[in-house]
């Protein structure tokens, strides 16, 4: 649980350490050091400056060209083509598309902002009683997320993570915030949505790459399915040029749908080995390409190395959607995206998608897509 003092408030996280043993770590609120007005970053929230071949430094980044963009009811449509084009470019070369059309109902998205800026203009203790935080690998409730070790750079965000689906995963646990009450109602109202957006997103895939629509969506029993849900919060920060909301890293997920609302800019992506910042239209949203998704391609699509900046004068919010098959999923690549050449470096073999998930989190995310490596082909000798 949560602990706090006179000016002093901590979340307990947890992680897996090189021997494989669960540890646990006090980190603190992010939200109430920017409420105290600081003018300087704690020491603990000064981000590494890694070598630039594995991660660029915080100011190598600049705006980009927009990201290809997709509108849904094309996609939808019979008339689709271009839209197939426009999707399979940003996956193969972005890793990310702009969604546009979505056909999310306007009262759906304003009910989550309205929710997400509710629950986090609570109070600390007011956020600590109206949900639990959940020390294991998953870091359920309210706290933070990447933790990895105990001494390394922590990220400048506060969030909350819940299991939305499949149905009865969070049962018996205070993982959902009662505070407001209609939280829940309202994230998961869009979840059913987004579920939609997923799904269309891997039949369109499979048929811009000229294979049968459901060979990607044949992983996802939709009673077994995984939605992880992640709202990001990230207030002001007094050094956004030494902090990161986010450290670099790829989704192990097969796709993630992100939704922010009135502020964009924070989002970059790693391109030609410089920082793009990616920001995409109001109510608009962006899919990206999961670990997951490129080893069922075959990495024919890419899962992008990103990040989430810090602003001085912004606070941020962003909720952010995983869609992955069951843990006992066996996945590899499908169709035409396998290689007949066993002796070909590149390549990913068949892999259990909760084994995978398990050595996703284990390993340090500052060494640029080390941990799919793990579902890479070894060539014969």
């Amino acid at each position: 649980m949560e602990t706090s003092t006179e000016n002093n408030y901590f979340h307990e996280a947890s992680y897996i350490d090189q021997a494989g043993q669960l540890r646990t770590t006090r980190v603190p609120v992010v939200q109430e050091l920017a409420r105290q007005g600081l003018k300087h970053l704690p020491e603990r929230f000064v981000a590494l400056q890694p070598e630039h071949d594995q991660n660029p430094a915080l100011s190598s980044h600049h705006v980009s060209e927009p990201l290809p963009s997709i509108n849904m009811t094309k996609l939808r449509g019979n008339d689709r083509a271009e839209e197939l084009a426009k999707l399979l470019t940003g996956a193969k070369t972005w890793g990310m598309v702009v969604v546009e059309g979505h056909g999310v109902a306007e009262s759906v998205l304003h009910g989550v902002r309205d929710v997400v800026k509710e629950f986090f203009g609570l109070s600390f203790d007011e956020k600590k009683a109206s949900v639990g935080s959940y020390v294991s690998v998953d870091n359920m409730g309210y706290g933070r997320n990447f933790v990895k070790s105990e001494d390394q750079p922590l990220d400048w965000i506060d969030r909350v993570t819940v299991k939305a689906a499949p149905a009865g995963a969070t049962e018996g646990l205070h993982v959902w915030p009662q505070r407001p009450a209609n939280f829940r109602h309202a994230i998961e109202q869009y979840v059913a949505e987004a579920r939609n957006i997923f799904n269309d997103i891997l039949e369109a895939l499979a048929e811009a790459l000229s294979l049968e629509r459901h060979v990607f969506l044949q992983n996802f029993n939709p009673h077994e399915t995984v939605i992880n849900l992640r709202v990001n919060y990230y207030p002001p920060c007094p050094r956004p040029d030494q902090a990161l909301g986010l450290t670099p890293h790829t989704d192990a997920s097969a796709l993630t749908l992100l939704l922010q609302f009135e502020a964009s800019g924070g989002l970059q992506v790693l391109k030609d080995m410089e920082w793009v910042t990616v920001p995409w239209p109001k109510d608009a949203m962006l899919v990206n390409v999961g670990d997951l998704l490129e080893i069922m391609s075959n990495g024919i699509f890419r899962s992008p190395w990103h990040r989430a900046v810090t602003q001085m004068d912004v606070e941020r919010f962003s909720v952010a959607l995983f869609y992955n098959p069951s843990p006992r999923t066996q996945i590899e690549p499908i169709g035409n995206c396998s290689l007949a050449n066993d002796d070909v470096v590149e390549g990913y073999k068949k892999v259990v998608v909760g084994d995978y998930l398990q050595h996703f989190y284990r390993i340090s995310p500052t060494v640029k897509k080390q941990a799919i490596s793990f579902a890479k082909r070894v060539p014969r000798s």
